[in-house]
């Protein structure tokens, strides 16, 4: 019989440890979401799917829902077109102080967001730019381009452009050689990091709590407020409807690409 090593046991029990760490706050806020209670609590009392009527049924939180989409979905894409275009650019090292353009273009992830929310919201009134909308969607651009840029170049580092002119001299065109050698190899990447940018940008807290107003929020705000003036289990459902709107996104770019080539990114 196999015996086990304490080092490797003991490497089992901390796993065990982190992923209970992890996953028990999601448990038990899919829990709490189908209590009967008007309140939160644990174990929850009877089951009933109010809440999740409720969340469906709240207008405040129906328009941020679709602000954050807006939000989110058009800040990725031109996120996709600009972080492509920079990692494109600065993979063929043409451009001189390449790196250190690169780690400039990464620095949003690496500074805190409320260092960067107080930024934009200076540099928005010195610019005299006071359109809501426009600023948070300029925000989330800056928050969500750095995603897409690092996993395109992550998915270029290992890529031979010398093989685009091999297709070219093979009878293609430029932008036909461009579709059948390159976009195969920046594909896990570009999806991977539209992924990522989208969740940062619809999850973000931090930065839109300085740029919002009294008519234009997105949902963690409104969650927020919402959890100050009337804390029941709606936030629990609408969380829960969160973290199955993610994993569907996950089993769709499964279909799409693949999860190992994603996380190989």
């Amino acid at each position: 019989m196999k015996t086990v090593s304490p080092g490797l046991l003991f490497c089992w029990v901390m796993l065990a440890l982190v992923l209970t760490f992890l996953l028990a706050p999601i448990v038990i806020t899919m829990a709490v979401s189908f209590t009967d209670a008007a309140v939160f609590s644990f174990p929850p009392k009877g089951f009933s799917l109010r809440w999740y009527e409720r969340a469906l049924q709240i207008p405040e939180l129906m328009s941020s829902v679709w602000l954050s989409a807006q939000i989110a979905l058009f800040s990725t894409l031109i996120s996709l077109v600009l972080g492509t275009l920079c990692a494109i650019a600065l993979v063929r090292r043409e451009l001189p102080g390449s790196e250190a353009i690169a780690t400039f273009l990464l620095s949003p992830l690496m500074l805190p967001g409320l260092v960067l929310g107080i930024a934009t919201l200076q540099a928005a009134r010195e610019f005299g730019l006071r359109d809501t909308y426009t600023t948070l969607l300029l925000a989330h651009v800056i928050i969500t381009m750095p995603f897409v840029m690092r996993t395109v170049l992550s998915s270029l580092s290992q890529f031979d452009f010398s093989m685009i002119d091999a297709a070219r001299m093979l009878g293609l065109s430029q932008s036909r050689a461009i579709w059948k050698v390159m976009v195969p190899n920046i594909l896990p990447g570009f999806f991977s990091g539209a992924l990522f940018a989208f969740i940062a940008s619809f999850d973000n807290y931090p930065i839109s709590m300085f740029l919002v107003d009294v008519r234009t929020k997105t949902l963690p705000i409104t969650m927020l407020n919402q959890i100050e003036m009337s804390p029941d289990p709606t936030l629990a459902a609408v969380s829960v409807l969160l973290v199955l709107a993610t994993v569907a996104a996950l089993l769709l770019c499964d279909r799409l690409v693949g999860l190992r080539r994603i996380a190989s990114v």
